[in-house]
């Protein structure tokens, strides 16, 4: 279950991920116009890391994949993924990580994958009270493995990145992350991830995952 909190977050989601993705070199296009559209949520057994995944509408009306770790500490070791840093009015201050270059992410990201699992049920608290939310993205594992992978070290962690892919590495655990989903040839074998959102209703590849 991810606990959302009705607070001001400055900056945006959004324009942090303006401001970092220009340098990164899977990501074509222009930066200015892209909006939120839709985002899924996997739980951090240990409660601590928020991992989302946001889908964003790009200037040509496609989609884009742009995974993120919320933490309230900086993580020792993963400074290359920093995405930035902001300011959550419940929270406090957050570091915000590439999710290809967080253990937390990769773990639930390959649990789910290789479990047959699903998005997190999202529940927001307002005023003391708790409300569920609709997700605005489904999701679903293609495994059905009774398996949960723990978080890597992160200096076990390499990433490699190529128009429209990162590879995230550490170990025998293998996670490709479809930044522009509907592009990845999934290899045979690997479990995955594939999802839904408004206009999009067959479901399209987001992830692939491999232990080797």
């Amino acid at each position: 279950m991810a606990l959302i909190y009705k607070a001001e977050i400055t900056p945006s989601k959004l324009e942090l991920v303006q401001r970092w993705i220009p340098s990164q070199r899977w990501f074509v296009g222009d930066p200015a116009g892209l909006a939120p559209h839709a985002a899924f949520r996997f739980d951090d057994p240990e409660g601590e890391v928020g991992i989302e995944s946001l889908l964003l509408r790009t200037a040509d009306g496609s989609t884009l994949q742009v995974p993120l770790t919320y933490r309230d500490a900086p993580l020792a070791g993963a400074e290359a993924h920093l995405v930035g840093e902001m300011e959550h009015t419940v929270l406090g201050h957050r570091w915000v990580y590439d999710g290809t270059g967080d253990p937390a992410y990769l773990a639930a990201t390959a649990t789910t994958a290789l479990a047959g699992g699903v998005q997190a049920e999202l529940v927001v608290e307002i005023d003391g009270q708790t409300v569920h939310r609709e997700p605005t993205a489904r999701v679903a594992g293609s495994g059905s493995q009774a398996v949960v992978v723990a978080p890597p070290a992160v200096h076990e962690v390499s990433t490699r990145h190529e128009p429209g892919l990162t590879t995230a590495s550490a170990g025998r655990l293998h996670v490709t992350v479809a930044r522009y989903p509907g592009t990845l040839d999934l290899p045979a074998g690997d479990a995955s991830i594939a999802g839904t959102w408004e206009g999009q209703h067959e479901p399209l590849h987001l992830v692939a995952v491999a232990r080797n």
